[in-house]
């Protein structure tokens, strides 16, 4: 099998590469003058293909209580996040947007291609960004566009949930916009797996050909019911959320803040993904 997909490797890598290109030309030419229903749906057929490419199956649990995800618009999506890959799962099954740090936005070619499609991206430790940035989703969520957060604020090899920080949650808040956890988890022949973690001192092409190489490698996504926010904080939302997705996919909850959200916690705890976050 390995040596099958160490051959089959190259092609798929050249594939993806011409998938991003089209990708790019579409969100330049035609993002700015299809209507919205159009971009969702390239947005959706785009991500699919994307999976495919890379090899990634996908299995999609709706838990009893909630809503489709195909149905669903206008929701804050709380995901745990373990890989650049993440996106494209959620992307797959709704058309939702994500909020990326600003870094991303200085990334060659893919900081422009998340630009063209929607992402957010937001200033880590920057209070007057955040605000910004919850001003901007929460008029989102009203015009019913799905957003996506990564609350732990950085990747994890899967293995555990970080804790959550809740600043974004405010906007689901002010726009009275359903909260929605999502759970990934990677699995190979149904055991959970860091084929596609993206950690520590791993590079985008390096952790791109792992999953090339990874046999068998499946998305299971799980789409949880909408955690109400009645009597509750962004605080406690962000712990039900959390609480929902950990027994979701049976993992442990650690009470550890990632280096970079630590950072910026007295001024922001933004929950942003670090260091994916694109659409």
């Amino acid at each position: 099998m390995r040596a099958a997909l160490l051959l089959l490797a190259p092609l798929a890598l050249l594939f993806i590469l011409l998938h991003m290109a089209w990708g790019m030309l579409a969100a330049g030419l035609l993002f700015p003058i299809l209507p919205a229903a159009a971009c969702d749906a390239l947005v959706l057929f785009w991500s699919r293909i994307a999976l495919a490419a890379l090899g990634i199956r996908l299995q999609v649990h709706v838990a009893p209580g909630a809503v489709s995800p195909q149905v669903q618009r206008g929701a804050l999506l709380l995901i745990n996040h373990t890989s650049w890959a993440d996106v494209f799962v959620i992307a797959a099954v709704t058309p939702a947007r994500f909020v990326a740090k600003s870094e991303v936005a200085g990334w060659p070619v893919l900081g422009w291609f998340a630009g063209c499609v929607g992402t957010l991206f937001v200033e880590r430790g920057r209070r007057h960004a955040v605000h910004h940035v919850n001003h901007t989703v929460a008029g989102r969520l009203r015009q019913r566009q799905s957003v996506g957060i990564f609350p732990e604020g950085t990747t994890t090899d899967g293995s555990c949930l970080l804790r959550f920080h809740a600043n974004l949650v405010q906007a689901a808040l002010q726009a009275q916009a359903p909260i929605i956890p999502v759970g990934i988890q990677y699995r190979q022949d149904g055991v959970p797996c860091t084929a596609a973690a993206f950690v520590g001192d791993m590079t985008l092409g390096g952790s791109l050909w792992r999953i090339l190489l990874a046999p068998r490698l499946t998305a299971v996504l799980h789409w949880l019911p909408e955690v109400s926010a009645e009597g509750r904080n962004r605080q406690a939302i962000a712990r039900v959320a959390r609480d929902a997705i950990g027994a979701a996919l049976n993992l442990p909850e650690v009470d550890t803040v990632a280096p970079a959200a630590e950072a910026e916690q007295p001024v922001s705890g933004a929950p942003l993904s670090d260091p994916s976050g694109t659409a």
